[in-house]
């Protein structure tokens, strides 16, 4: 089955950096980050999801956790050096990010936003993260992951 490139795909691509895409059934509506897991036949500490956070209206931060955790929202505000941070409401999420809720890539959003992976991904051969749209999962390498999102990785996760 052909699929069409999402922004993510564009953008790894560009930047030459090697990932594996994946696809996976939506058919259930389940879509958390634990139903995907179990579906691409992964454990769940390689699967990550995408958190966006904001500490006001024009200010926006991306987060890249396991999907078996919880974001730290005080480590989260002291990675992005703010006082406070919470999460964006899903209404406004495709209107900052270009993405839907269950397609959220940390990768190729409308504006590049300081983004933060949790530590754990540099332990991984490999991660997973969010092709860009329901459905769709990318795999690449925790370094490659770092480039193409301009990610800094930090202690995320309760």
């Amino acid at each position: 089955m052909g699929t069409s490139k999402t922004n993510a795909m564009r953008l790894l691509d560009k930047k030459q950096i090697k990932y594996e895409m994946m696809s996976y059934d939506v058919k259930d509506g389940n879509i958390d980050g634990i139903s995907v897991a179990n579906k691409v036949g992964k454990a769940p500490e390689m699967v990550f999801k995408t958190l966006v956070t904001h500490n006001g209206p024009q200010q926006l931060y991306v987060f890249v956790i396991p999907v078996d955790a919880e974001l730290d929202l005080k480590k989260a505000a002291k990675a992005a050096a703010v006082k406070k941070i919470e999460m964006l409401a899903v209404k406004d999420l495709q209107k900052y990010t270009g993405y839907i809720r269950g397609g959220c890539s940390p990768i190729g959003m409308k504006k590049q936003y300081p983004t933060f992976i949790d530590k754990s991904a540099l332990n991984l051969p490999e991660i997973i993260v969010s092709g860009g749209k329901i459905g769709t999962q990318i795999v690449l390498k925790p370094t490659d992951f770092l480039l193409g999102a301009e990610a800094e990785s930090i202690d995320l996760i309760k």
